[in-house]
């Protein structure tokens, strides 16, 4: 069987014809449409699974399903977008929508769960039943699998890990709430923090203060190439990120006690540089440490595909169990 997977990100659609094995055999992207159009946006997933669909390799049997990832809160039934930041949806029908236009059986799907449920099956979590995976981009998102299911919550909106609160009166997140960990661990809170080193002065915050000078200001790739480079400044504010993230990773270890955490997202490029602050604020933080089993800390695989793969595999599973 053979399943597509469509991932609605903020700049791209992307998608993929994906075989039962996790191997994307057809794919394709398109620009986001402008001005988070929402009509226009269906469309183009609409138009893209028919694409996909006569592109199919026969070789690798029939389509059976299609899965589209979105951001933002889905329901447990895995049919309407309750709510999503950058596209005016706000409990939308997508599923219905999209069954509408297509023979195909649709489901819907959080972007941080299909992300985590790729890295779960095909990647980094293939050797474990309980995983928690969290993706450092802009914001913070995240999936929990736990007994070799993927936990959605009585509702459909669990595992939104990025808005669990950290620090009491904190700063302000998009969410409406304050002191998330998305505002301390994530690749904006990342540039807020080269920034405060730029503003210190000194010989650690010297090329943060240079580039941003030349530049105009901070950008991710500014921060990651001072980071190849071994820049201390730049390592200072990566290593803060880290801290904040692995005391997080503490608290939900008392709750889901996960055999691996999966840190994914464009952050987690920086490797090692990132596991090691992650792995020793953990300690640090961990209740009854020396007794408490301590879980590993790994870099996601699948990247870039991750998004399409999950989509994928959850319509396949969702249509073998109706």
């Amino acid at each position: 069987m053979q399943a597509i997977g469509i991932d609605i990100g903020g700049t791209k659609i992307a998608g993929g014809v994906v075989t039962e094995l996790g191997e994307i055999v057809a794919e394709r992207r398109v620009p986001t449409p402008t001005g988070n159009d929402s009509e226009a946006i269906v469309q183009a997933v609409v138009t893209m699974i028919r694409e996909l669909q006569a592109e199919a390799p026969a070789e690798h049997g029939q389509v059976v399903a299609a899965g589209v990832a979105a951001p933002g809160f889905i329901d447990a039934a895995q049919s309407t977008v309750y709510y999503t930041p950058n596209i005016p949806w706000r409990n939308e029908p997508l599923r219905a929508r999209l069954n509408s236009e297509l023979d195909l059986h649709i489901t819907i799907d959080n972007d941080a769960n299909a992300a985590g449920w790729a890295e779960f099956r095909f990647g980094a979590g293939r050797l474990v039943s309980d995983m928690t995976m969290l993706t450092i981009g802009t914001g913070v998102g995240g999936a929990i699998v736990t007994e070799d299911r993927l936990f959605r919550g009585g509702f459909g909106t669990g595992g939104e890990l990025g808005h669990m609160r950290m620090v009491p009166n904190g700063l302000a997140c998009g969410c409406g709430a304050f002191g998330c960990i998305e505002q301390y661990g994530s690749g904006r809170a990342l540039l807020r923090m080269a920034g405060e080193v730029a503003d210190r002065g000194g010989d650690a915050g010297r090329a943060l203060a240079d580039v941003r000078r030349a530049n105009g200001t901070l950008t991710g790739h500014d921060v990651a190439a001072l980071m190849a480079q071994g820049d201390a400044g730049a390592l200072e504010a990566l290593t803060e990120l880290g801290t904040w993230l692995g005391q997080a990773c503490a608290s939900l270890s008392v709750i889901l006690d996960p055999q691996l955490f999966v840190i994914g997202g464009g952050v987690a490029q920086s490797g090692e540089l990132l596991l090691a602050p992650i792995r020793e604020a953990y300690r640090s933080h961990l209740p009854a440490r020396g007794f408490h089993p301590e879980p590993e800390f790994v870099i996601a695989e699948l990247v870039n595909d991750a998004g399409v793969v999950g989509a994928a595999d959850l319509a396949r599973v969702h249509a073998k169990a109706i």
